[in-house]
């Protein structure tokens, strides 16, 4: 699926759930294992706000797997294309 028919696919994401799905799909090549503090990090936003927002991804259709990973010294996400 490609990136525009994945984001018509989910028109309900907040403007921080589309900001974080935005960084997924750029860093997705280069990486699978996400930590929430260190996306929060680059987004200026919380953990906390990155793993709640996260909820929206993992349910919705969005052109990625988005699974929760693990939790040691934070949320880990396995993010897959």
């Amino acid at each position: 699926m490609s990136a525009t028919a994945s984001t018509t696919t989910a028109p309900d994401l907040s403007e921080k759930q589309r900001r974080i799905l935005r960084y997924l799909r750029s860093n997705v090549d280069q990486r699978t294992y996400f930590k929430s503090r260190l996306i929060a990090e680059d987004l200026g936003l919380s953990a906390k706000e990155v793993g709640a927002n996260m909820r929206a991804l993992l349910d919705g259709e969005v052109g990625l797997t988005v699974e929760k990973w693990g939790y040691s010294s934070g949320t880990t996400w396995k993010v897959t294309q």
